[in-house]
């Protein structure tokens, strides 16, 4: 769960303060602002993974979105209401007691990062089946990434007093299709704020309709190679809090301006008005916001032709515009769209799905960015992005005072691990030690995939002879993981060297530098981590 317990009661308290000023004064208005509530809650639960309150909160918002139109009469009819209520109130309490389970669970999180802050340790994954058998070798590969997965039979009695959001792997084949949902219901009311995965289901119509109707949250096929198996579950575990939406709004208006404002703040979404379209330049390149909402008719220049001469600078090709306007002329909109937007908005807007419309256009400008500046394969910053982040961090370094130790590390005899099994294993094997690095660096620290088999990381506020213990521990574990290759498995190895700031003090000079000890780790042996002569 990536929220604390105080933030999901406060973003609660704002949804009953709404009802409550809805019920003091009901009118369109404050329903409005009730079903925008509702709204703001269900996406903030998506975002942080909390998928059981999601559930509750989710059906609330299609009943209140039901009700969403200036038809319907206000007060609403007293069975309407009592619903509502109902479902308010039962979504408080899930609400409280998530928050006291959470607290517990983050308390005890916070100790063992204290504990280990180089070494993240990830909570409870539990696969329940018929029999282990079939996923030993699971079980085995989840342990060399620091999970510590458990088996269990469906007989078997989970942990009572364990980790109250565990990964659940089902495998639910031992099973008649006809009870899937009774068991996997069971185990969503038990651990609520958990994941549950189904591995192994068919890839039939039924049994997948099965598994997702039951409170899945999602499946992985039959078929799916242990590495994507894998795969799936340390996306699951490495969830991170991403940066705040920014959205610029170019609007003449003052009085609307700040309606829209307000609006994208219950999704706690950032924004920056500007008033005068000939100023929109100057605040893209101090805001540098992920999309822009432009109306289309302000004095001195029209939306449009704001938006062709933003489209005039490459790099602002690519955010997203969207207009808004009272504009009803499907053929005028058609060419607003043409000439630089990309959706048309009419005014007055639903507020629910303006920031439904933000949301997207942003998560895609954001998809898109990420191809842009991370390696496809690993995930992690490529080479040119990798460089740049180490230069930004060395210039803060070089600003506060301390240590910055820069890694060079690759994979030892990888030619021949492509030619003896081929690309796809190599490459297999190379994410198995962007998994490894990932799961054991901090947040903060910087990680690349600087080209083929080799790695370049940077720790801030870390000397040299700390970095060597951090890494060593790594390659001493990616030593120990057992590569499969058809029936069999085989072992591969890596080295790396260390440089450190302020014995090296630019970004070129540092990673010469451990480039040059990784070399006299490959000349002393391969299988060892060297730190810099210089």
């Amino acid at each position: 769960m990536l929220c604390s317990p105080d933030e999901l009661l406060q973003k609660n308290q704002a949804l009953s303060g709404a009802w409550e000023r809805y019920q003091a004064a009901p009118s369109f208005e404050s329903f409005v602002e009730l079903a925008v509530s509702i709204n703001s809650f269900t996406e903030f639960l998506i975002d942080k993974g909390v998928t059981a309150l999601h559930h509750a909160s989710h059906q609330l918002e299609q009943v209140a979105l039901a009700l969403f139109s200036e038809e319907v009469t206000h007060p609403l009819p007293q069975h309407e209401l009592d619903d509502l209520r109902q479902r308010i109130g039962a979504l408080t309490r899930m609400t409280a007691a998530h928050a006291n389970a959470a607290a517990g669970l983050v308390e005890r999180r916070q100790d063992r990062t204290q504990e280990a802050p180089h070494n993240l340790e990830i909570g409870h994954t539990w696969l329940v089946g018929h029999t282990p058998e079939p996923w030993r070798e699971l079980l085995a590969q989840l342990g060399y990434f620091g999970i510590g997965a458990q088996f269990f039979t469906w007989s078997d009695p989970l942990p009572e007093n364990g980790d109250s959001s565990p990964l659940l792997l089902l495998d639910l084949n031992s099973l008649p299709v006809t009870e899937w949902g009774e068991r996997i219901g069971a185990l969503r009311e038990r651990y609520a704020m958990g994941q549950i995965i189904a591995i192994g289901v068919r890839s039939e119509f039924e049994p997948l309709q099965q598994a997702l109707r039951g409170g899945c949250d999602g499946c992985l096929l039959e078929g799916t190679s242990l590495h994507g198996i894998v795969e799936r579950i340390m996306e699951l575990n490495e969830r991170q809090e991403q940066e705040a939406y920014r959205v610029l709004i170019v609007e003449d208006s003052k009085t609307a301006s700040h309606l829209i404002r307000r609006t994208l703040e219950e999704n706690q979404i950032i924004s920056e008005i500007v008033n005068d379209p000939r100023q929109a330049l100057n605040a893209l390149r101090q805001f540098n916001p992920d999309l822009i909402l432009m109306d289309m008719y302000m004095p001195n220049c029209t939306g449009v032709e704001a938006a062709r001469i933003i489209r005039q600078h490459s790099e602002f090709l690519s955010t997203p515009i969207v207009y808004l306007s009272g504009e009803t002329n499907v053929a005028l909109q058609v060419d607003a769209m043409r000439l630089g937007g990309d959706h048309f908005l009419t005014k007055p807007f639903n507020p629910v799905f303006l920031n439904a419309i933000v949301k997207s256009k942003i998560e895609r400008y954001r998809a898109l960015r990420r191809t842009m500046y991370h390696d496809s394969l690993t995930g992690l910053l490529n080479h040119s992005s990798g460089k740049h982040t180490l230069d930004m961090l060395l210039s803060s370094i070089a600003h506060e005072g301390g240590f910055l130790s820069v890694v060079m590390m690759d994979i030892d005899h990888f030619k021949q691990v492509n030619d003896s099994y081929g690309h796809p294993v190599g490459d297999q094997v190379i994410r198995s030690l962007s998994w490894l690095l990932k799961q054991r660096l901090r947040k903060h620290d910087v990680l690349c995939r600087y080209g083929g088999e080799e790695f370049l990381i940077a720790l801030p506020h870390t000397d040299a002879d700390q970095a060597f213990l951090i890494i060593d521990r790594i390659r001493q574990d990616f030593s120990q993981i057992r590569h499969p290759f058809g029936d069999s498995h085989f072992l591969a190895t890596s080295s790396g060297g260390i440089a450190t700031y302020p014995l090296h003090r630019t970004g070129d000079t540092l990673i010469k530098a451990a480039d040059e000890a990784l070399y006299q780790a490959k000349r002393g042996g391969r299988n060892r981590i060297q730190i810099s002569d210089a």
